[in-house]
């Protein structure tokens, strides 16, 4: 028997705790704090990364491509390339405009990167060619809080209410819904501008003499005001404010614009002036599938409200709200015709991924209490089941003081950690209770020396696994900062755990393991076997027996068919009969389409190609509903952000967000994915469209899966080669 004088370490902190008041009162604390941090944690459906990147945007009114290029993006970037913290530049140049995009490395602070580019881009405006008509840059930074964890979609299923009625409806929703503590940008997606059109009539002009310039220019001067001022008379300080601005169309229709032979000529006599009724720049429409609660078939006109959260708010606590806000809203702002579809609700899917990798984290759990209680008994398995308990909610407080929330990601590192996380639990409460029925002497002495026995294989083990996992924590780019949870997460649990075994599972073994009935005075023979499960043993004993004694070819046997066991596992990769993945497919309920139509095509011809593509999408079972967006960038999903999706708002640039049935689907989303493929790729190419299929990658999003960057001495020359390596 172990020398209690000589004991080490881990000896020495249970005996310490295994009798002292302080160890319960411990125990407790942990279990509050646990379950206060599993309340009070943000949770989000992907982890919270400090990804910076801006758009600096430079309108040069009149320049073809090649000279926003050569006056603009070229210098642009060689300047901006200066700024420590880069990662990636590029630039696209398009008619009279140039948009320089700055990607900082992960992890740099946004208010820095911020500083640095701002300080950067204003201190270098000499760049500019101002005296061609270029205009001040504009710098848009993007992040992931501009991510929409909510959007709405507003709709007439009896089209009674206008495009323009929609558009002010969801105008005053931004108000009210702002509101709401959490929310940080909400924006109209889809909107008709409400405007007044001036239709000229050319002959009416040239007759009145008149020409455009006279109408801008009558219109501009009857639409400014000039500044306050203040007339003091006899004691009394009059505002005065010359001129107002045009608040009515009607004021619009009998402005004068002109005189001829002596009589004036009114806008109205010369130019059909109409509000409403205007032409949209974008288009939004709403359509349903078998799975969805509006009528399949229907294609409804609709707006789309977008919601994004203030850095650190809990998703579904603003996504409640939100839904309460509208429940008050009904009848008063909202008409009684007019719905609100919610098309994404990440708060709801960020408690539902929670909630279920919570529930898997219990389950597992009672596995491995189940476990322990068919080896070694009820008693044993409640030591463990609670110090496994208490350690994964200590390991969450820590997740949550090191700034991480409640996340796939979070939470997946326990569950992938709780095998790890039992083993010192299992193995130093297995010593104990072999050594407490194999022992005479009092539990309160046997224990200590039985947790000083295996402590120190135990701590080397922890250490082992830490060091196997840490490195991931250094992993530079998206991948790095997106699964540090794990490493991070995985670590401290093991401290944690180390640290209960030593601390709770000695004093709750104390109180809860019994001695066996055993013949008084009878020696301790020190056998390992003493004390243990005889069924347990009885299996191990049939399983091993055989290979034990004089039967050397048996184990060489055993040794054989392990080495091919491995070898052809090995293989398998090799043959492709497994494909290696970073991370498997996500099961998730959205999936976007983006259509690219040639570049001289209409508005509405995109949104043709997209409304017959939402026929088809009818027919598919699993489809709840989807929009078209033609025009018109979607809401932005963090795969949109890296792809910058959000400058998709030309007219031959369209995108339909699909939203699937989420409970009782048969099929996987990637499944879903690769049938849609092949039917609307059909329907795009007899329009000459080219189709992309994009699903919610599982881990962190990139530019593409394969970036090649193409240099030659001319447009034509990159184009050409650029073709050849995709054909390839």
């Amino acid at each position: 028997m172990t020398d209690h004088n000589r004991l080490g370490p881990s000896g020495h902190i249970a005996r310490a705790f295994q009798n002292s008041r302080v160890t319960p009162i411990l125990a407790l604390i942990g279990l509050l704090a646990g379950l206060f941090v599993v309340i009070v944690t943000p949770k989000e459906e992907e982890p919270q990364i400090d990804v910076t990147m801006a758009d600096v945007v430079v309108p040069f009114p009149g320049a073809s491509p090649r000279q926003v290029e050569n006056l603009i993006a070229t210098p642009g970037e060689q300047i901006l390339d200066e700024i420590e913290g880069v990662d990636h530049i590029y630039s696209t140049s398009s008619h009279g405009r140039a948009v320089i995009t700055v990607q900082f490395e992960v992890g740099v602070p946004r208010q820095e990167a911020l500083v640095r580019l701002y300080n950067k881009v204003f201190s270098n405006q000499d760049w500019f060619p101002e005296d061609l008509g270029a205009g001040p840059p504009v710098v848009k930074p993007m992040g992931i809080d501009d991510v929409p964890i909510m959007t709405l979609t507003l709709y007439d299923p009896d089209e009674q209410q206008s495009a323009e009625e929609l558009t002010r409806l969801a105008h005053a929703l931004e108000v009210e819904l702002k509101r709401v503590r959490g929310t940080r940008d909400i924006y109209t997606i889809g909107s008709i501008p409400d405007r007044v059109d001036v239709h000229f009539k050319p002959a009416l002009l040239a007759g009145f003499g008149l020409s455009l310039s006279d109408l801008q220019q009558a219109i501009r001067a009857a639409n400014t005001s000039s500044d306050e001022a203040r007339i003091t008379r006899d004691g009394v300080s009059i505002p005065l404010v010359a001129g107002s601005r045009l608040e009515k169309a009607e004021a619009l229709r009998g402005l004068v614009v002109g005189m001829h032979d002596g009589a004036a000529i009114r806008l109205d006599d010369v130019a059909e002036i109409r509000r409403g009724g205007t032409v949209p720049d974008a288009s939004v429409q709403l359509g349903f599938g078998p799975s969805g609660d509006g009528e399949a078939g229907s294609i409804h006109p609709a707006v789309t409200i977008a919601i994004a959260k203030k850095p650190g708010e809990n998703a579904v606590v603003i996504t409640d709200a939100i839904e309460q806000r509208l429940e008050q809203l009904r009848g008063h702002v909202i008409p009684d015709n007019v719905r609100i579809l919610k098309t994404r609700d990440y708060g709801d899917t960020a408690a539902d991924k929670a909630w279920q990798l919570i529930s898997d984290l219990v389950m597992a759990t009672v596995a491995v209490m189940l476990l322990v209680l068919a080896a070694m008994g009820w008693r044993q398995a409640t030591v463990v089941g609670v110090s496994v308990l208490i350690t994964l909610l200590l390991t969450l407080v820590f997740s949550w003081a090191w700034g991480f929330t409640l996340n796939r990601v979070s939470l997946f590192a326990l569950i992938f950690a709780i095998g790890i996380l039992v083993d010192d639990a299992i193995v130093i409460v297995e010593n104990i209770n072999r050594r407490i029925r194999n022992s005479d002497d009092p539990a309160a002495r046997v224990i200590p020396a039985a947790v000083d026995e295996v402590g120190t294989p135990t701590i080397m083990a922890s250490l082992t696994i830490m060091a196997a996992l840490l490195p991931m924590a250094f992993v530079t780019g998206l991948m790095g900062p997106y699964m540090s949870p794990i490493p991070i997460n995985a670590s401290a649990g093991m401290v944690i755990s180390q640290l209960i075994a030593f601390v709770l599972a000695p004093w709750l073994a104390l109180r809860l393991i019994r001695p066996r009935d055993r013949v008084p005075g009878a020696p301790d023979t020190g056998s390992a076997a003493e004390g243990v499960n005889e069924r347990v043993l009885s299996v191990f004993r049939f399983v091993l027996t055989p290979f034990l004694g004089n039967h050397a070819w048996r184990r060489h046997g055993l040794a054989s068919g392990v080495i091919l066991l491995t070898i052809g596992a090995a293989s398998l990769p090799v043959f492709m009969l497994v494909v290696l993945k970073m991370l498997p497919f996500d099961d998730k309920s959205e999936l976007q389409v983006v259509v690219d139509m040639p570049e001289d095509t209409p508005m509405e011809q995109t949104q043709r190609v997209l409304s017959e593509m939402g026929t088809y999408l009818e027919t598919v079972e699993e489809v709840t509903n989807w929009q078209a967006y033609a025009g018109t960038a979607s809401p932005i999903n963090f795969n949109g952000l890296i792809r910058q999706y959000y400058l998709r708002e030309a007219p031959w640039q369209g995108d339909l967000q699909i939203n699937l049935v989420d409970e009782g689907r048969k099929r996987q989303s990637h499944d879903i994915a690769l049938d849609l493929r092949e039917p609307l790729t059909r329907i795009g190419e007899q329009y000459g469209a080219s189709v992309k299929i994009v699903e919610v990658p599982p881990g962190p999003p990139v530019l593409s899966p394969v970036v090649a960057e193409v240099y030659g001495p001319d447009p034509e020359t990159r184009a050409r080669v650029a073709l050849e390596l995709a054909e390839r």
